[in-house]
């Protein structure tokens, strides 16, 4: 059967106590030692007997070292604790502090927006309308600021796309200036070649009018010669011969003249008037 539970109390057999606490002791011990060795953790233990007796087991016998660290952490968790008590404490404040001022706020916000006057006075009235004027002052200053730049920038948007226009038309109007110096050149030069050919066609016109009466004259002087010599009938058929060889060039020179003349007149655009003394 396995061991009965044993009833944690005090043993009032002094000699039983001074047994149990020897056998109990050795087992504290060991156990100590086993978990150092097991567990690889630095482990002090120190034991005092009901007569004052010291009993003790450190790691590696550095109790002094393992004393000392245990002191640094004692200090460090009562300074935390106490530190977490005052910030505790401290954040209670802030928070009534900020909860106060949140209120406060809302209820100035609300005054800003016209909700809520029936309670303030005239002095807090007139230290409500104050603040808002200023701010109102601020925000036309500012509105009038921004129109001014948005002027400014449209003003000189004005005058980039005037200089943009007036290099425009500059250049519109030397385009047109070449184009006019051109006209004119190729007109001067129409009007000379006309000029030209009226000339040329008058002089033609000149020598064929002097080749007819140069061939009438030589015809008239046949004729006359025929009559005073008297002669038969060879005589006046070779007359008439020479008469109509004569008159056939003069008719086709006249012809060559008047087509040529015709031609010249019509290509050099002149007057009806002569025109019809030419022809």
């Amino acid at each position: 059967m396995g061991r009965g539970k044993v009833e944690l109390k005090r043993i009032e057999n002094k000699i039983n106590r001074q047994v149990t606490f020897s056998k109990r002791r050795s087992g504290l011990l060991k156990k100590a030692h086993e978990i150092s060795v097991l567990c690889d953790a630095e482990v002090a233990l120190i034991v005092f007997s009901t007569k004052g007796k010291l009993f003790h087991y450190a790691t590696d016998s550095c109790m002094e070292r393992i004393l000392e660290r245990y002191e640094r952490y004692s200090n460090a968790e009562r300074q935390l604790e106490a530190t977490d008590l005052e910030s505790r404490g401290s954040w209670s404040l802030q928070h009534a502090k900020l909860k106060a001022r949140i209120e406060a706020l809302e209820r100035t916000q609300k005054h800003y927006m016209g909700e809520e006057l029936g309670d303030l006075s005239l002095r807090e009235l007139q230290n409500l309308e104050q603040p808002l004027d200023s701010a109102l002052k601020h925000v036309r200053s500012r509105k009038n600021q921004l129109m001014f730049e948005a002027i400014a920038q449209l003003q000189k948007k004005d005058k980039a796309l005037q200089d943009q226009n007036n290099i425009l038309t500059k250049k519109v109007k030397e385009k047109e200036k070449e184009e006019e110096e051109v006209g004119q050149q190729n007109q001067g030069g129409s009007s000379s070649s006309s000029s030209s050919s009226d000339e040329a066609s008058s002089s033609s016109y000149i020598a064929s009018q002097h080749l007819t009466s140069l061939n009438v004259i030589r015809v008239g002087d046949l004729h006359s010669e025929s009559y005073r010599g008297g002669g038969g009938g060879g005589a006046e058929s070779g007359v008439d011969r020479e008469t109509s060889i004569n008159a056939t060039e003069v008719g086709e020179a006249a012809a060559y003249t008047n087509s040529h003349q015709s031609n010249s007149t019509a290509s050099a655009g002149l007057p009806p008037w002569m025109l019809s003394h030419l022809s």
